[in-house]
């Protein structure tokens, strides 16, 4: 019965992390483009675009206003068109990324706006093109916050395959759902919440870490 649960705990694991890890990648790199043209386009903005800036941000709050477990239904054919089906982590790492980006998306406009006007300004006054203010100023500029913001976000991922082992996703919401409440093996569940709580707690610590790092190197710089 032990080395049952081991095998079934380190099965779940695994498909969890493979699908936190590259659900995290594919959405950081929709959400920081995101983030940036949020930022860019808005009045005032280095590239104001006022029109681009309203339908962006209605598109990522009619997808951040779905409940997430909807979401995935709505994206099961494109999961199906891409992967070739709709169940298994694969599948719902598609429906994790795009769930996923609107809400990382909007971290880090808030993120990039922390940044001083006057540096903004400063750089344009030297001739500074949009492209080495976004990439020169803004970014490093907000960095420890946006590491903050892209620790919650992978969190937020986290907590998304648990809802997502309910339809077939596989991982640790799966097996807890399957074994641990459909099969009433308490010992799954709760060792199924317990791993989950730990690797929040990992993801939550390393975030905090490379953000006080960045914070104390740009402090000794300065």
């Amino acid at each position: 019965m032990k080395d049952d649960l081991i095998e079934l705990l380190l099965q779940g694991l695994g498909e969890t992390v493979y699908m936190v890890l590259w659900s995290s990648v594919f959405a950081l790199v929709l959400g920081i483009a995101l983030g940036i043209t949020l930022v860019v386009t808005e009045k005032g903005g280095i590239l104001e675009a006022p029109l681009l800036h309203k339908i962006f941000g209605t598109v990522i709050n009619s997808v951040r206003s779905l409940p997430f477990i909807i979401l995935i239904i709505l994206l099961l054919p494109l999961s199906r068109l891409i992967v070739g089906t709709s169940l298994g982590p694969t599948a719902a790492i598609v429906s994790l990324s795009i769930g996923a980006a609107p809400f990382l998306g909007r971290v880090i406009e808030n993120s990039l706006k922390e940044v001083s006007a006057g540096k903004i300004e400063a750089a344009k006054a030297v001739g500074a093109s949009p492209f080495t203010i976004i990439f020169r100023v803004l970014i490093p500029e907000a960095l420890p916050a946006l590491v903050r913001a892209m620790t919650i976000a992978v969190i937020a991922i986290t907590e998304f395959t648990a809802v997502a082992g309910a339809i077939g996703a596989g991982g640790l919401g799966s097996l807890a759902i399957r074994f641990g409440y459909q099969r009433f093996r308490e010992d799954v569940l709760i060792a199924t919440v317990l791993l989950i709580i730990v690797l929040v707690q990992l993801i939550q610590w390393s975030g905090d870490y490379i953000a006080k790092s960045i914070d104390k190197k740009r402090y000794k710089l300065d």
